[in-house]
């Protein structure tokens, strides 16, 4: 039996409980990890990295070893829906802190070029004046010179400066407002000077000033934890990264052609739908179709693959989802009330 290294301790709980699975299925087949890769399609390193923890299984690879081990696709499928999300959701918290970083990174680069002027030093006392000269009473106190070239300048005063300079700036720019405001008032005086146009306009605004004013928009729904996005934000995306999967996600329609499954996925919290294939030859195409949109993709090596969201406004039963093969044949699902025949 393989001996397996210790998970990575910042592994989701979900995402641990399923490579477990995953290690127990290969130790009780009996089966090395390089037999593995030879049976289900996937590398060696590929396996080696899903029973380590490094990398979430796909779910065609995951299929493929329920087919060699034999084990209940359905129960490991719903371990691996659980893992995904959990998963996403690693990954989303990755990003944050990565964002984090970077913003930080940014302020402190910023708050080098533009210190805050509520943290501008005072301007240091001048220096005591020099003593008078020793020569004759009569001459004149030295005048002060400016500071020799190549001398800095006091950083305080520099700041002191800047800020004046912004202040002037802001109480020009308020004055010249308030002379701009002025002068359409003349105009507006002289283009009417009997009123007779103030008082219509005054008549023609009255109405919409009485009318009752629509109440503002209610601030979109908070999404759930690990879902990403909603409605049209969602269209084109993948719907795993976005948290739409997994619990989140029901199959209003489905078919099947030999070992071929194929179904509509319909997250009602995304607002958005998905085709999702099982079992095909690879390379096949997947289309989804809703509201006039649709989406494409098509299978891995592993014969599995799905495509793209499209957004969902009415009835998820209407959702198009269809795989056509090399040969043009058809294959469509439908709502779990009705099955058609294959149409070519």
């Amino acid at each position: 039996m393989p001996r397996w290294k210790e998970l990575p301790e910042e592994l989701d709980p979900q995402v641990r409980e399923f490579t477990g699975q995953l290690r127990r299925l290969v130790e009780h087949s009996g089966l090395s990890p390089a037999a593995v890769a030879d049976r289900t399609g996937y590398s060696k390193t590929s396996w080696e990295r899903y029973l380590h923890g490094r990398l979430l299984a796909p779910q065609g690879a995951v299929l493929a070893l329920a087919e060699v081990t034999g084990a209940d696709a359905g129960h490991l499928l719903t371990l691996w829906e659980l893992a995904e999300r959990a998963w996403s959701r690693s990954e989303m918290r990755r990003d944050a802190t990565m964002e984090s970083i970077q913003v930080a990174q940014a302020r402190f680069a910023l708050g080098e070029y533009a210190p805050d002027p509520d943290r501008v030093p005072a301007a240091s006392p001048s220096e005591p004046p020099s003593p008078p000269s020793t020569g004759s009473p009569s001459s004149p106190p030295p005048a002060s010179s400016p500071p020799p070239a190549g001398r800095t300048a006091d950083p305080g005063a520099r700041q002191l400066r800047r800020q004046l300079r912004r202040e002037r700036m802001t109480v020009w720019v308020a004055g010249a407002a308030g002379v701009l405001l002025v002068a359409v008032g003349l105009l507006l005086l002289a283009l009417n000077p009997s009123g007779g146009g103030g008082k219509k306009a005054a008549a023609a605004t009255a109405p919409a000033a009485s009318a009752p004013q629509s109440p503002p928009p209610s601030a979109p729904p908070a999404l759930p934890a690990g879902v990403r996005c909603t409605g049209a934000d969602c269209a084109g995306k993948d719907p795993n990264r976005m948290g739409c999967s997994g619990q989140n996600a029901v199959s209003p329609s489905r078919g099947a052609a030999g070992a071929m499954r194929i179904e509509v996925r319909y997250s009602k919290v995304c607002a958005a739908a998905w085709a999702r294939v099982t079992g095909a030859a690879p390379g096949e195409q997947i289309t989804v179709g809703a509201d006039g949109h649709s989406a494409t993709a098509r299978t891995g090596q592993g014969g599995d693959g799905y495509t793209p969201m499209v957004t969902v406004s009415g009835d998820p039963a209407k959702v198009t989802a269809c795989r056509t093969t090399a040969a043009g044949l058809r294959h469509c699902a439908q709502p779990a009330a009705a099955k058609g025949p294959a149409t070519p």
